[in-house]
């Protein structure tokens, strides 16, 4: 994946990173950058939108093709219901739908 925010070059002379020893970490370079028509892209072609109320959906609404809604994390149950009912109805791609729904028998 991407580099952690922490990571720093190595300055150690005798690190074994820094001297690109055989089985020692890779350190990141410019060479190893992804696409920029690819990037941020999920593997299905569309790029996250975190999404926490219905009204954020709509903004979707010109953009289904290319955004897809993500529901953010502390959403609670009710309102994500809420936000599912109605990107179905604008035809929106959900990627987190099925979160926190907990089926009544």
């Amino acid at each position: 994946g991407t580099v952690k925010e922490s990571w720093r070059k190595q300055k150690g002379i005798d690190s074994r990173v820094r001297r690109k020893f055989k089985s020692m970490v890779l350190m990141p370079n410019v060479g190893y950058g992804t696409n920029k028509k690819t990037r941020n892209q999920l593997p299905d072609g569309f790029r996250k939108f975190r999404v926490s109320s219905v009204k954020d959906v709509e903004l979707l609404l010109m953009h289904n093709r290319t955004y897809a809604a993500e529901i953010a994390k502390n959403v609670s149950s009710r309102k994500r219901k809420e936000i599912v009912e109605r990107a179905a109805q604008l035809n929106v791609k959900v990627t987190n739908g099925a979160a926190k729904l907990r089926s009544e028998e």
